[in-house]
């Protein structure tokens, strides 16, 4: 969602924060949701709203002779001119964790910090680096950081994404140890562990989030009252010893996740890979397989399981409420035929989505049920990702060429059977989409959850549609009985799973889907964050209570060596 403020120096400044940076002073919290044990700071790579420049100025803006192009003037931060005018445009989260946990921070009162990547973020922050949202709320705090050019190259496109994500991922074979790239990962995460010491009290629950921050959770030890909990998600995969043995400076990765008090994984195939890799590559870590607990350093790290959901209630409601002219209008832009079976493919471009195993099954679909072409199109979304990254421009090439040329094969004057498209994509149009396709591929090669399956779930409002899934998420583990499983790289079993759901009965159809459905609703994110929040109130008491502290803050071990 994004909304537009018209924001002066004034006006930024104008907003008060209590002393602490903790958001309103008159906040409450809420009585309804999930609750935090204590004064909730939460920490990821990105920020739940971004403020950006619009390319227009507003009428004060447009009436100064010297200024023309619509930006900020040269030396100054923003709209830092006494009385000037600028439209700042607010994107909001509409999806996934930050919606989710939004309303979680709001109603504790308490701090996100994040890497400030809009280009009037900084505009509308303090001399802290802190600014009240949501916009006209203030409900908490969101206090950025200011990355350069080449901290964002060497951490988030580097060492993030070049060594982290293809690691778990299992493709150590793309993996990219640039010089450097470790060094600005480590920077970084002091930088996120340092503001989190501004902000900590003795009573704060810290929770970091996925695999930027890997190395954060020990150096935070040494910033934050002994109070405090630290707490850490990790959304992707963890990999196999195997593969994990591959990972530069690994032997430090480990040991910065060994400063959570509480480790949490989508699955429990991940959780225990974690514990293996500790038990292989820390031989002075005890692990406890059967607890789920490593003592590493004088400290404990409990290790836990728990599937993360999706915000069903507001997928149900949006596709309750699709415009079915604007699906229309969207078949019609796209050349699809009225009246086609769809099918729905939804996924970032990247190469562990399986999308060119996605195409090769359709494409073996088409040859094997000629009686299909014409009848059935396959919509795939696709959504650029990383594009900085050589292997994941090569991978977008490779995508829109095997569609380009099974379209060639198999196209009709009036009829293509895969619609590609990288289109930016509203989400109430998503959530038509959604509702109306017949069939929902989600065929990762590997994935830590994916969320769009069970979006997509939640959105089957009718009750009579398909899922196809790809048994490497860690979606299968919850829905696998009710769609029907696939292995993403068998070509000829895929394709005769898309045949099986074109052709299950209505009353089938709606047997998995009623199950599905109960299941996503069950298990969503308020769920989830109510599981979440119920270990970290374990951790936080147990700690208080049992937990020696006094070899918690020494620095006089050495890391470990690198794997």
């Amino acid at each position: 969602m994004r909304v537009t403020e018209r924001l002066s120096s004034m006006a930024v400044h104008s907003r008060q924060l209590r002393a602490d940076g903790r958001g309103r002073a008159d906040a409450t919290s809420g009585d309804d949701g999930p609750t935090c044990p204590g004064s909730l700071i939460v920490v990821s790579n990105r920020q739940p709203y971004r403020h950006e420049y619009e390319d227009e100025p507003t009428a004060e803006r447009a009436a100064d002779p010297a200024d023309t192009d619509g930006s900020p003037p040269a030396g100054t931060n923003g709209g830092e001119q006494t009385g000037t005018q600028w439209p700042i445009t607010v994107d909001e989260p509409t999806g996934g964790l930050t919606a989710g946990l939004d309303p979680v921070v709001q109603g504790t009162d308490g701090t996100w910090i994040a890497w400030g990547d809009g280009d009037a973020d900084f505009a509308v922050t303090d001399e802290r680096n802190c600014v009240a949202v949501p916009p006209d709320e203030e409900a908490y705090t969101l206090r950025r950081l200011e990355l350069s050019d080449e901290a964002v190259e060497s951490y988030y496109y580097g060492f993030s994404n070049r060594v982290l994500w293809p690691l778990c991922h299992g493709f150590p074979d793309l993996i990219e140890d640039r010089a450097n790239d470790f060094e600005w990962y480590r920077t970084v995460n002091e930088q996120f562990a340092d503001a989190v010491g501004e902000h900590a009290a003795d009573d704060s629950v810290i929770w970091l989030q996925d695999y930027h921050l890997a190395l954060a959770p020990r150096m935070i030890r040494k910033s934050v009252p002994k109070g405090a909990t630290v707490s850490h998600f990790w959304h992707i995969p963890w990999p196999t010893p195997e593969t994990f043995r591959h990972c530069p400076a690994g032997g430090h990765v480990l040991e910065g996740l060994l400063g959570n008090d509480l480790l949490g994984f989508h699955v429990e195939r991940y959780a225990d890979q974690f514990l293996q890799c500790v038990d292989r590559f820390l031989p002075s870590a005890s692990v406890d397989f059967a607890r789920r607990t490593i003592r590493y350093d004088g400290r404990t790290t409990r290790v836990v399981a728990t599937p993360m959901g999706v915000d069903a209630e507001s997928y149900d409601r949006d596709a309750r409420s699709a415009d079915l002219d604007r699906l229309s209008d969207l078949f019609e832009e796209y050349g699809i035929p009225e009246g086609t079976t769809i099918g729905l493919g939804l996924d970032r471009l990247d190469y562990s989505k399986g999308i060119p195993e996605r195409l090769a099954a359709l494409e073996r679909f088409f040859e094997r049920n000629p009686d299909w072409r014409g009848e059935f199109t396959f919509i795939q979304k696709a959504t650029p990702s990383r594009t900085d990254i050589e292997t994941y421009e090569r991978y977008g090439e490779l995508v829109r060429s095997e569609v380009q040329r099974i379209n060639r094969r198999f196209e009709t004057a009036d009829w293509r059977p895969i619609v590609y498209t990288e289109d930016v994509l509203p989400r109430e149009d998503i959530c038509a989409l959604y509702r109306h396709a017949d069939v929902m591929v989600v065929s990762p090669l590997v994935d830590g959850m994916n969320l769009v399956a069970q979006e997509y779930v939640a959105a089957s409002v009718d009750g009579d549609s398909a899922l196809l899934l790809s048994d490497r998420t860690g979606a299968h583990e919850r829905l696998g009985s009710h769609a029907l499983t696939i292995d993403p790289t068998d070509t000829d079993g895929f394709a005769s799973q898309v045949e099986h759901a074109l052709s299950l009965s209505p009353y089938e159809r709606q047997r998995r889907m009623n199950t599905l459905r109960q299941r996503v609703f069950d298990g969503d994110i308020e769920s989830w964050m109510d599981t979440q929040f119920d270990w970290i109130r374990r951790v936080h008491d147990d700690s208080r209570t049992t937990e020696p502290r006094s070899e918690r803050d020494s620095d006089s071990r050495e890391p470990t060596p690198p794997i």
